[in-house]
């Protein structure tokens, strides 16, 4: 797979994408992110301006068409993408299901918003997808393309050691992962619960699906009105 993220700041996505579990998927050449400066397709080759004053007057400057339209018509002319996508506190709101979905495509592009956001005509004509990563508002897209490469990333075949660990995470089925021990078996007084100690894999199994329900019932009810199992 392949992400390329379009931004006014490369420098803010030098670090997320080096470490952990992207920087595996990225060694064992799973995933290759490329990050591109958009004020590199400025028409004005003086001041790389990307940004202007809103007509209609406002505070805050917005990010202009011309060129997002240039360098998308550039990496389209290498490529055909999935998706292109928005990065903004008003799109679908990025969920497992939604990072399933995106893990099963070939290329993406991520445009990280600044300012008071982007020309509207960019939205409309110009991306297909709008996402969001919660109801708030960063400073810029940037810290949400690296949620959602990661989000995606991970779930890559071959990324995880364990192929099958990816299908217990919470929400993968609306429910929340059930919680999990190590050693020492008792610390403070405080006991692992003795059914995981059985090696009865069928108890246990029924158990953590017991607690999942009960902590998504808890903490998540909202989820269980998507479940149809419940």
């Amino acid at each position: 797979m392949r992400i390329d993220i379009i931004t006014v700041l490369p420098g803010l996505l030098q670090g997320p994408f080096d470490h952990s579990m992207l920087k595996r998927a990225r060694d064992r050449g799973l995933l290759e992110v490329v990050v591109h400066d958009l004020r590199e397709y400025s028409t004005d080759t003086r001041h790389r301006q990307v940004d202007d004053y809103a007509y209609g007057g406002g505070a805050g400057m917005v990010m202009m068409i011309e060129p997002i339209d240039r360098i998308l018509k550039v990496l389209r002319s290498q490529r055909q993408y999935d998706e292109v996508i928005y990065m903004s506190p008003d799109g679908l709101l990025l969920n497992q299901p939604l990072a399933n979905r995106l893990s099963l495509t070939k290329n993406l592009v991520m445009l990280c918003g600044h300012y008071k956001g982007v020309d509207e005509r960019v939205r409309e004509h110009l991306v297909t997808m709008e996402v969001s990563i919660g109801d708030y508002v960063l400073s810029g897209g940037e810290l949400a393309a690296a949620v959602l490469t990661d989000a995606i990333g991970r779930l890559l075949p071959g990324v995880l050691n364990d192929e099958t660990s990816a299908l217990s995470d919470s929400f993968q089925d609306n429910l929340l992962a059930p919680p999990v021990y190590t050693r020492p078996v008792d610390y403070n007084g405080w006991l692992v619960p003795p059914v995981l100690l059985t090696g009865d894999h069928g108890k246990i199994d029924h158990w953590r699906m017991d607690q999942s329900r009960l902590r998504t019932q808890q903490r998540r009810p909202e989820l269980l009105q998507n479940n149809p199992d419940e």
